[in-house]
């Protein structure tokens, strides 16, 4: 069982466990702001509520937390697995401006590939050979990017994402 944890301010920080929930409630460092229906958790001498959405006591500042880092997985999942060049099913990352005249390894500058376009292009520029791309890459941004755990919602965080849209 997963618990989406909402800072003092009521963004989403992140998704724990229940049993890491479970401790942060029974240490007052946060409240059960939504359970799981008919779900108890039992101790020798008390009952408590499955917690589905908590919210901290104190607001936690996390430096950085905007920022995505870059992998060759969240590259392939940003770009929808479609090549950045023919849209083609892609398997694999190609830099725009390639590594070996400077490129790096930026969300800017990483792409989506197929094996057959990846290799057409070799070190070359996509202007060089003449090829446009068909997405615009950038650095993801929204929930699902930031709180790991969060692409798998439960029903019951839906109204707490919502929020965060909203003030989006």
């Amino acid at each position: 069982m997963r618990t989406l944890v909402l800072n003092a301010g009521y963004e989403p920080l992140a998704v724990v466990s229940f049993k890491r929930a479970l401790v942060l409630v029974l240490n007052e460092k946060a409240t059960v702001l939504a359970g799981i229906d008919n779900e108890v958790v039992r101790s020798a001498s008390q009952e408590f509520e499955m917690p589905s959405v908590i919210l901290l006591s104190r607001y936690v500042r996390i430096p950085n937390a905007r920022r995505v880092p870059v992998s060759r997985r969240g590259v392939l999942r940003r770009d929808s697995q479609r090549c950045g060049y023919c849209a083609g099913p892609a398997n694999t990352i190609d830099h725009i401006m390639p590594k070996s005249r400077g490129g790096k390894d930026t969300w800017e500058n990483l792409v989506a590939c197929c094996l057959e376009c990846n290799n057409s292009k070799g070190n070359r520029t996509p202007a060089e050979i003449g090829w446009n791309l068909k997405v615009l890459p950038k650095m993801p941004t929204g929930t699902v990017w930031s709180v790991r755990g969060s692409d798998r919602p439960l029903p019951q965080w839906s109204e707490f994402l919502a929020l965060q849209k909203q003030a989006a």
